[in-house]
């Protein structure tokens, strides 16, 4: 029996992935042989603009169909996406309280070219679990698993509502905007920094 949980590799996952890591005691593998499920946020996040929350979408090369393992989905770079997701974290959050603290650190994730989109995420993973101070060091499925005891693999669409909901915290827009639940991680870092990890 398959012990530990299993969670999908998000793109800048949302707030509401990390409470539910914490929930398993950060005691999960992530999933690297599913078929690619299309409309997730496996290549999307979605972060705090003047008009309200605004998607990012990493595009995918044409022959990621359905059924490519998600290990072997391959970016595309006909369009210059990493430019266009900088200056939107840029513009959105350059009044943030941190975001001037983290920026040298997320900066080249939108310089380098990565092949694979499982390769990106999980290395863009493994630097916010340093900047929040997270240990686990992060393990991925050697097969793809049916019989498991915890199976996130397929919630936190974007098409269903959060499973949990977190603590409010103070966003960039907050004077014209109501609090925005569930949006990406980076978020909380921007605002709350170091006390990111109490608001999950």
């Amino acid at each position: 029996m398959q012990n530990q949980a299993i969670f999908p590799l998000f793109y800048l996952p949302p707030v509401s992935y990390f409470t539910l890591l914490k929930e398993n005691d950060f005691e999960f593998d992530l999933e690297k042989f599913e078929h690619f499920p299309k409309q997730t946020y496996r290549n999307r996040a979605t972060i705090a603009s003047p008009n309200g929350s605004l998607d990012m979408v990493v595009p995918i090369t044409k022959g990621s169909k359905l059924h490519t393992p998600y290990k072997d989905v391959k970016i595309s770079y006909q369009d210059r996406w990493q430019r266009l997701h900088w200056l939107s974290m840029q513009t959105c959050y350059r009044s943030s309280a941190y975001f001037e603290f983290y920026e040298d650190g997320l900066a080249p994730f939108y310089e380098k070219k990565y092949e694979y989109l499982f390769d990106y995420n999980y290395d863009m993973l493994s630097w916010l679990f340093k900047q929040l101070k997270l240990t686990k060091q992060l393990t991925t499925t050697k097969s793809y698993e049916t019989d498991t005891a915890v199976d996130y693999r397929s919630v936190l669409t974007k098409k269903e509502v959060p499973l949990v909901q977190t603590k409010p915290y103070f966003q960039v827009f907050s004077d014209r905007n109501e609090f925005i639940p569930n949006l990406s991680i980076v978020d909380l870092l921007f605002n709350q920094g170091p006390q990111a990890k109490s608001y999950f």
